[in-house]
């Protein structure tokens, strides 16, 4: 799991139609408080179930960096990396070259495949971000995890999103070679919180050989857009699963970065409470 050095607040709704859809009513109601007397005008349900709508906020650096989770926010043994560390993971058994052949006729699902490869020795699968960012790294025996939030303000993270919601499909199972060994590898869609406004995961297990010996590498990833701005974690390692772990940081990170896209503090993490 990688990432090199260069490596989501909901979208709102108007608070001003909202506003003038129930002062409408209000004033057509003879002072009846639900709006169902007087010239019969009321707000709709979709209307009064309309959140409170507050500026888009901007993610600064500052505001990434306090939108990070904590190893209290993942539980289990998680121990947090130097960022510089974290900066520069890399996993030699996610290079190698997609064997095209795998996919006979659908030539152009084997260019995504190899997209998502060369993405997840990246750690770029939302692209580069075009505003601030902010990460950090836990480790945990042979596993990692990667936290990234980030502000996408001059591309649109859901586009990957999208692209990411066809892989399970077009990429359920190839081959990759590197330096004539090959390597299987299986991708599958796992479930997710309904956090955010858009979301996608990702599970994907790479078979062969390292240092002479057979081992299997397991990532779960997972990216959650708030707006224009996002979060990913990438997880996993030669122990294997750590969807609960991600699963805790989708919830929680998600969270966080609501909070100070609102200008709120975020929630403290039990680490902070004790």
């Amino acid at each position: 799991m990688t990432r090199r050095p260069t490596r989501l607040v909901r979208v709102l709704s108007s608070a001003l139609a909202a506003g003038a859809l129930a002062t409408t009513a209000a004033c057509s109601s003879d002072g009846d408080s639900d709006g169902s007397r007087g010239s019969g005008v009321t707000a709709s349900p979709a209307a009064r179930k309309q959140p409170t709508a507050s500026p888009t906020a901007t993610l600064t650096e500052s505001g990434a960096q306090t939108a990070l989770i904590t190893a209290a926010d993942i539980e289990d043994d998680w121990t947090q990396v130097r960022d510089t560390e974290a900066e520069n993971w890399r996993d030699s058994l996610l290079i190698g070259t997609v064997d095209v052949s795998d996919f006979l006729s659908a030539k152009a699902d084997a260019a995504d495949c190899q997209r998502l490869m060369d993405s997840l020795f990246d750690d770029d699968l939302l692209g580069r971000p075009s505003g601030a960012s902010a990460l950090r790294g836990f480790q945990e025996g042979d596993s990692r995890l990667l936290y990234q939030v980030a502000s996408y303000e001059r591309t649109d993270p859901q586009e990957s999103l999208d692209w990411m919601a066809t892989l399970p499909e077009k990429c359920d199972e190839f081959t990759v070679t590197d330096d004539g060994e090959q390597r299987t590898v299986q991708v599958i869609e796992p479930a997710l919180p309904d956090v955010g406004d858009a979301r996608e995961g990702l599970r994907v297990t790479v078979k062969g050989e390292t240092g002479g010996e057979d081992a299997t590498l397991t990532l779960d990833v997972a990216a959650v857009r708030v707006g224009n701005n996002a979060i990913t974690v990438t997880a996993g390692g030669l122990d294997g699963d750590e969807h609960d772990s991600v699963e805790q940081a989708v919830q929680l990170g998600t969270q966080r970065l609501e909070d100070v896209l609102a200008g709120k503090s975020p929630a403290a993490t039990p680490s902070e409470i004790e």
